[in-house]
């Protein structure tokens, strides 16, 4: 699967627990769940999409996971209400 699919499929998946995030209070329980929960999700679709493990993949999918929880954030801002 190309890089590119990965890295979309990253950013949607962060876009719920972006605005999960966005409902929390900053540095609580919650709040580390929301940022951590994803992991094994993304595990899952680089494995799945055989990309490996190249160093070089890090910067654009790290980049993707941000990006997810950051609209994810702007979603709950926008719709959901105001910033904890």
């Amino acid at each position: 699967m190309p890089l590119a699919i990965v890295a979309s499929a990253i950013t949607i998946i962060n876009l719920p627990f972006g605005y999960w995030r966005a409902q929390t209070k900053r540095f609580s329980a919650v709040w580390f769940l929301a940022v951590h929960l994803p992991i094994p999700l993304i595990v899952i679709v680089r494995t799945l999409g055989d990309i490996g493990w190249h160093l070089q993949t890090f910067p654009l999918l790290a980049g993707a996971y941000l990006l997810g929880q950051y609209l994810g954030d702007r979603l709950y801002q926008r719709y959901g209400g105001k910033r904890q």
